[in-house]
């Protein structure tokens, strides 16, 4: 694969981590540019165990990013000790992250997101699974939805994403989690209702993406790869 942009992401980037934690990697790749309009299929995300690893080809990475989507958005505002991989073009992506972002998709993809979670506490709790430790995949999907917000909210008032956490707000996260495990489920709803609430407010963030930033990126991006040799995935 060419790939671009790497790096280690989830609960190691979010100081989030146990001592049993995976290590996910996230990227973005290019395709050769005559496979992408040629006749080869090539897959649009590339998906490895052991190592933990998910890479997306740059069309499909530019349409989640431009969604908003929480967890591909999160590999443009890494900590710079967590890339692995970041070539000019993919330190031409990290410049202009922002143009990707507007008001509207930040607030409906991380409110969904944490939704989502929130869907996932209550079949968990009504439903526990056979398999496994319930309370441990409650309190789970509790600081998913804890972290969720809190970034997204912070996203949508700042315009900047902050993927490590500190400390203290780690520590929150983790307590949020065993709370609700332990049956507090209303503050789940609660915090996603203030925090829906907020999203509706003031933000710095434009009512569109610059999508003729990211043209201009993408564009670039063909044509530096169009004969360019790569694996056909």
């Amino acid at each position: 694969m060419n790939v671009l942009l790497s790096g280690i992401v989830g609960s190691t980037a979010y100081n989030l981590a146990t001592p049993g934690s995976d290590v996910d990697r996230l990227g973005v790749f290019a395709a050769p540019t005559t496979n992408v309009l040629g006749l080869v299929h090539v897959k649009d995300s590339v998906i490895t165990t052991r190592p933990d690893s998910t890479h997306h080809e740059v069309g499909k990475f530019v349409g989640l990013v431009l969604g908003s989507n929480p967890t591909v958005t999160e590999l443009l505002w890494l900590p710079d000790d967590l890339y692995e991989t970041v070539t000019p073009l993919g330190e031409e992506l990290l410049d202009i992250r922002s143009a990707f972002l507007c008001r509207r998709r930040v607030r409906d993809a991380y409110l969904g997101f944490a939704k989502g979670q929130l869907n996932r506490i209550m079949k968990d709790l009504t439903n526990p699974p056979k398999l496994g430790n319930p309370s441990g995949a409650v309190a789970k999907s509790a600081r998913h939805l804890a972290r969720l917000l809190h970034q997204g909210r912070e996203l949508y008032e700042t315009g900047h994403l902050t993927v490590r956490m500190d400390a203290d707000t780690a520590a929150g996260v983790w307590e949020f989690g065993r709370s609700v495990a332990e049956g507090d489920v209303d503050q789940a709803a609660t915090l996603l209702h203030t925090t829906d609430r907020a999203l509706w407010g003031p933000s710095p963030l434009p009512t569109d993406p610059d999508k003729a930033t990211v043209q201009d990126w993408l564009l670039r991006v063909r044509a530096a790869h169009w004969d360019r040799p790569g694996v056909v995935v």
